[in-house]
């Protein structure tokens, strides 16, 4: 029988954070990950591990690395202060970094709300039922970290925000029908923000651009154009220019399919008329 493996860690992203900066730290004062291991009295292996965010930096081990690369209780914090889970993974993190500084954003999906205009309940139905299922812990942070996005909608100077949503994202009752309801609402509210162009693609269309799948485009303060896009089993983060023009161009193309501003409304209102 195989050996047992152990449990992948929730927070392979503040590990990788963490490692890089040991990296930063020990190439600033000219040790090699050997020499940096003789020195600390641990294999060169578990300088490399930590450093690539595979194995876990101990506490008094960071205490030692601190001394030793003059680092003055950095990675001693860095330790002391490692969340248990990790908000977003790492390709979703990047992604949440843009999010948080972009000017404009265009955001295309197709079953479900986008997660900028989530409500709390609606986002903890969905969340709630991923297959397998988060822990009650996980959940939590999940949830705090959706809905914490939001916070863009109301900065002093807020992104260009521009959503089209096939139908079918607002006809699905997740979470039962007061939070269907809920959401709904929250969306007609979010249709009136100047900053924000909401479209709904109908269901009577023929045909549409977006019809693999959904997908984002970004623009950063430096004016870089950037995509981002996520499947059942991974996400994936466009810098290309080529592809970013292809989903730009499908962008474009659908909301020339989709229902004019005003038509989208009226149809917000009408099926919060039949909730």
């Amino acid at each position: 029988m195989s050996a047992r493996k152990p449990p992948r860690p929730k927070n392979l992203t503040s590990m990788k954070m963490l490692g890089k900066q040991l990296g930063t730290a020990r190439r600033a004062a000219g040790h090699t990950q050997t020499a940096l291991a003789d020195l600390v009295r641990v294999d060169e292996e578990t300088i490399a591990s930590i450093e690539q965010g595979r194995r876990t930096l101990k506490p008094d081990l960071a205490t030692l690395l601190d001394e030793v690369l003059e680092t003055k209780g950095m990675l001693e914090a860095g330790v002391a202060n490692l969340p248990d889970i990790d908000q977003f993974p790492m390709w979703a993190e990047l992604y949440v970094e843009h999010e948080r500084e972009a000017i404009a954003l265009s955001w295309y999906d197709a079953l479900v709300v986008p997660g900028l205009l989530q409500t709390e309940p609606y986002a903890r139905a969905l969340l709630s039922g991923r297959v397998p299922a988060y822990d009650s812990d996980e959940l939590e942070t999940k949830v705090a970290a959706r809905v914490g996005r939001r916070e863009i909608l109301g900065r002093k100077v807020p992104p260009t925000l521009s959503f089209v949503v096939w139908e079918p994202a607002l006809l699905m009752p997740t979470g039962g029908r007061e939070t269907h309801l809920d959401q709904v609402r929250f969306l007609r509210e979010c249709a009136e923000l100047p900053c924000l162009s909401l479209q709904i693609l109908p269901l009577n269309r023929t045909s549409h651009a977006g019809d693999a799948g959904p997908f984002i485009l970004l623009e950063t303060p430096d004016h870089q154009h950037l995509a981002y896009t996520e499947s059942q089993r991974g996400s994936q983060w466009v810098s290309d220019p080529d592809e970013v023009s292809i989903l730009a161009r499908k962008y474009a193309m659908l909301r020339t399919q989709a229902l004019t501003l005003e038509d989208s409304r009226s149809l917000l209102d009408h099926l919060l008329g039949e909730l």
